[in-house]
Formats: C-alpha cells, sequence, structure tokens
C-alpha cells in the first residue's frame, strides 16, 4: 500500500542576508548567509560566529533569522551554511562523515573576508552543535570559542555494543538524511526485521538514506559510527568551551559526559563552562508545563520572540568575552534547579552535593502495581526476588512519541507503571524538599535466562494525587555469565527539587518500544532479528550484595 511522504524543501532566501556559494577543498559548494552588523566590512572588521546546520539556514525550525540580529546587534558577522547535501549545499548527503574538513574550509573562508577581524566561533544546537567538535577536531587556529548546545562531541557513535540504540536515532538518520531534503512518513514498526522498517518510505522517494545503512552495518559487527579518523576533538580542544543543555533533553546524559570527561583533564578543565536548563531538546522550559498554544515556539511566534533572549543570552555573554575581548564575569557553572530557580557554582556537581543512596526493597512486590516494592535508606533485611518476562512480541511501550520534545508532552508514567513486566520501587512521601543536584545511578544484579539482557530504569517523581513524572533515564545491554550480571546504569544527572509530599520512584524493565531497538531474547542482531524468544530475569534484594539507586543530592 503507498504511504504518504511529507517533504520539506528549501525556505526562500532571507533578503537580509547575503548568500555565497563557498567552496571546499574538493571543490564543492556550501551555501553561506552572511548578517552583517552595522559598518562591517566597510573599513570595520568584527569577530564572526558561525552556524553550521542540516536543517535549511533559512527554515522556520531553526529561526536563523530570527537569531541574527541578536548577534549583529552586539556587533557580530553571523554567517549560517547549510552542511554538505543538505537543502542548497552541493556535495554528498551523509551525516558525519565530512564535517571536519568541511568546518576548517569554512572557518577558513569566513575568518578571511574583509568584514572579519580573524576571530571566529561557533553556535548552535544538536548537529549543529556536533558541527563545533568537528571543527574543533579540524584544528583550525581562527577558532576561538565554541557553545555547543544539547549535543554531544560522540553524537555518531553513542550507540556501542553495550548500549541500546535508539531506534528514533535509525528514524532520524533514515527521514532527515535520505537527501538534500526532509522527507517524513508514518513508519510501520510492526515489521520485521527492522532493518527493513524504513524501506517503504526510501521506495517512495526512490533513494536510500545511506546514513541509515551505516548506523544498521556498524551495528551488525559491534561497532559504532566513528567520525573522527584524524583524532578525537577532546584530545585537541584548547579553546574555552560553553556546554549549554537542558535536564529533559535526551542528549542530556551524553552531553555531560562531555562535561565530566573535559574536566577530569587538567590541561583543559580550565576552558570549560556549563549552563543547565530546565528544558528539553525543543527548548520546551518545565516552568510553562502544561505547554499552551500561546506558549508553544514551534507555532506561535509572539512565543518565539520571548523564548529567543533565554536561548541566545549567555552565548552572547560567553563571545562578549572570548571573541571580543571584554572584561566581565562568566559563571563557571550556571544551573535552573527545577522548581526552585537559577543557581550558580564554581564546579558542578556543587560543592554542597554529596551521593545518598536508596535501597531497594520488598522485591516480591515490585510488579504487583504501580507503587511496587520500597526506596529506603536501608537494605532488606530479609531477601526478597521479582521475576518478569521479557517478550519481544509483547513489549513495553514507550510512554512519549517524541523524546526531544519531552516538555510538550509529559506523558504519565503511570501508563506502563502497572504492567507485570515493569519493576517500580517507591519512597514515601518526602518530609522536606529534596534537591536532586549531580549523578544518578543504579546498582542490581540481575538473572536471566537469555545470554544478554537489556535494562531500562527511569527515575520517576511521584506527585501526592499520583502522577508519575519522569525525571531522568538510563539504559544498559549486559553480558550474562553464569545466569547473572552485575549491571551499573547511568542515569545521567539531573538539577531538579522534588517538593515536600512527593514520592521518588525507579521503575526497571526490558523494553521501551518504539524509541529504543527491541531485544530479541538471542544473541541475535536486533536489527535483523525476525522473531524473538521470551526470557525470564530476576533480581534480588536484600543478602550481601543489594542493590540500590545513587543520587546526589544538595545537602544543604
Amino acid at each position: 500500500m503507498p504511504i504518504h511522504v511529507d517533504v520539506i524543501g528549501a525556505a526562500p532566501l532571507d533578503p537580509d542576508a547575503e548568500q555565497t556559494m563557498v567552496p571546499m577543498r574538493d571543490g564543492v559548494r556550501l551555501a553561506t548567509d552572511v548578517y552583517l552588523p552595522s559598518g562591517a566590512g566597510a573599513g570595520a572588521a568584527v569577530p564572526a560566529v558561525l552556524v553550521r546546520l542540516p536543517y535549511d539556514k533559512v527554515g522556520r525550525y531553526t529561526f536563523m533569522q530570527r537569531i541574527a540580529p541578536f548577534f549583529t546587534e552586539r556587533g557580530y558577522a553571523f554567517v549560517t551554511q547549510d552542511v554538505r547535501g543538505k537543502f542548497r549545499s552541493e556535495g554528498e548527503t551523509r551525516a558525519f562523515v565530512h564535517e571536519t574538513d568541511d568546518g576548517y574550509d569554512s572557518i577558513e573562508w569566513v575568518s578571511t573576508r574583509s568584514w572579519c577581524d580573524g576571530a571566529v566561533g561557533m553556535w548552535g544546537d544538536s548537529y549543529y552543535g556536533y558541527t563545533q567538535w568537528a571543527a574543533v577536531a579540524s584544528e583550525h587556529p581562527a577558532l576561538r570559542a565554541i557553545v555547543p548546545r544539547v549535543t554531544s562531541a560522540d553524537l555518531a557513535g553513542l550507540f556501542g555494543p553495550a548500549s541500546v540504540t535508539p531506534l528514533y536515532f535509525g528514524e532520524y538518520l533514515a527521514q532527515y538524511w535520505l537527501d538534500d531534503r526532509i522527507e517524513r512518513w508514518a513508519v510501520d514498526y510492526t515489521h520485521r526485521p527492522l532493518a527493513e522498517v524504513f524501506d517503504q518510505g526510501f521506495e517512495a522517494v526512490g533513494a536510500r538514506s545511506r546514513s541509515f545503512d551505516d548506523l544498521v552495518r556498524e551495528s551488525a559487527a559491534g561497532r559504532s559510527i566513528s567520525a573522527f579518523p584524524d583524532g578525537h576533538p577532546f584530545d585537541k580542544l584548547r579553546i574555552p568551551t560553553l556546554h549549554t543543555g537542558g535536564w529533559f533533553d535526551n542528549i542530556m546524559p551524553d552531553q555531560l559526559r562531555d562535561y565530566v570527561e573535559l574536566t577530569s583533564r587538567p590541561d583543559v578543565a580550565h576552558l570549560q563552562y556549563l549552563e543547565m536548563n530546565s528544558t528539553d531538546h525543543e527548548n520546551y522550559f518545565l516552568g510553562l508545563v502544561p505547554i499552551q498554544p500561546q506558549d508553544d515556539h514551534d507555532s506561535d511566534d509572539d512565543a518565539l520572540a520571548r523564548m529567543l533572549p533565554r536561548y541566545v543570552g549567555s552565548a552572547l555573554d560567553f563571545f562578549d568575552i572570548h571573541l571580543r575581548g571584554i572584561d566581565a564575569p562568566f559563571p563557571r557553572v550556571r544551573w535552573h534547579q527545577g522548581n526552585d530557580g537559577w543557581h550558580t557554582a564554581e564546579r558542578w556537581p556543587p560543592p554542597d552535593a554529596a551521593p545518598i543512596r536508596r535501597y531497594l526493597t520488598r522485591a516480591d512486590r515490585a510488579t504487583v502495581d504501580a507503587d511496587g516494592g520500597g526506596l529506603t535508606d536501608a537494605p532488606d533485611a530479609q531477601p526478597s526476588t521479582a521475576r518478569w518476562i521479557h517478550d519481544p512480541g509483547d513489549l513495553v511501550p514507550s510512554t512519549v512519541v517524541d523524546p526531544f520534545a519531552f516538555l510538550h508532552e509529559v506523558p504519565d508514567e503511570r501508563a506502563v507503571a502497572s504492567r507485570a513486566d515493569v519493576l517500580t520501587f517507591t519512597s514515601e512521601p518526602l518530609d522536606a524538599p529534596l534537591d536532586l543536584a549531580g549523578p544518578v545511578e543504579v546498582h542490581v544484579t540481575v538473572r536471566s535466562t537469555a545470554p544478554s539482557t537489556p535494562l531500562f530504569a527511569k527515575l520517576v517523581d511521584v506527585a501526592p494525587d499520583g502522577a508519575a513524572m519522569m525525571l531522568t533515564r538510563g539504559q544498559v545491554t549486559v553480558r550474562v555469565t553464569d545466569g547473572s550480571a552485575p549491571a551499573r546504569i547511568d542515569l545521567a544527572h539531573m538539577g531538579f527539587r522534588v517538593p515536600a509530599g512527593h514520592r521518588l520512584r525507579l521503575q526497571l524493565t526490558s523494553s521501551d518500544f518504539p524509541l529504543y531497538l527491541p531485544h530479541p531474547g538471542t544473541d541475535e542482531d536486533p536489527w535483523l532479528a525476525t522473531s524473538g524468544t521470551p526470557s525470564e530475569q530476576t533480581l534480588a534484594t536484600g543478602g550481601d550484595d543489594p542493590p540500590f539507586l545513587e543520587l546526589t543530592v544538595r545537602t544543604g
């Protein structure tokens, strides 16, 4: 049966910008818009901020035309560019592959224009945060500062053998990296094998996404996509970096890993800055939940105008210091504590934060109802066991539809919490507010009848009326040896005040579909499996090695 494909092509050029087709070293030309402040190019040279993105440099989704005046009014040339193979730019459409060399050549072009004083910064979200890291790997000397937002340097290779591949990453590569446009269609995730799940769309368009095929090929070989053949950007970083993200962003775990890794390196720790807001990937803000139509910046221009100063403000201040040489204070760490406002510190986690443990207890109740077992200060005195079946034919449904816009949806986890294949452990109501401010981890040992098993963990805030909102999550695939496997599940970091009277809940399961690639219950490649085998998982509480949830909380 034919399917409908929504095609998003290039929007009309912005009359306020001058487009130039900038040649790369191999002759391929990339479409580049330049916005200049008053007086630039007429004897005056200014610093430049470059944005390299694959989503149309004049499209409504990225609103570059609305952002440009913020930069030009502060005295910067603002340069936006369609990356290779996207929209108006020439060349092969293939994610990640060309960005290091193209980043170098684009910086070279910008830094040698008469309107540029030789200093270049880069700014932007997600993939256009990744292009900043690729430019760092190129080591162009004109690049003086970067502000990567809601992204990771390893965006191309996050999903190695021990991880659980997000199916939405495959959908992104299939629909956004098929050709120079964006093509979207409804995907039938009941099809098997999942390596063919996008083929109907490919046939309708008349082309395949080489980027999606790269993902499936590397996954089948037990590898992740490699994007930096000449060396990782962390080994070449010598410029100030403002890591900017949101606690509810689905890329947040990987961005915080970048920050933690770089602050652990003595030679570059002093160059790292962090700003985290209570936002998701699409910049929806916790304080506006539930999002009303008049507050939806994706569709309402007035809402967008209200959002933009928050979106670009810290980057402008950062560039003023590191591109223009203005002597001004800038916090080393600034974060929004959900339900409590903005805070600053000299490091993350803040100095007054410390780890605490909450033990998983009463495992025999973990699949009884939404509350399940307990989260307590002390482990069970007597061992208790929970058993659940991972059935590839009856997977735990994903609660969120679009993980990039989590705060636009804020699904209630009660939709799955009472399933027999979802374990829950819930605390007593809090006597006082609890400020989460740092990493969250789960340590468990599971037994399984399968050779490996995925574990999905969610930390959930349960309101007095029972409504359950996910705060953060993590997932890992563990190999089972002699029937059991210890697992450490990284639930990333969180800055959030859990109000008094609320409860904390930990949810554990073995699937989250269709957001994540389901495990077949065998050693077969999940992309290629056409069927699955149910497996039994077991988790015990109490005993000599009791499972626990470790939180980082502010002790003040």
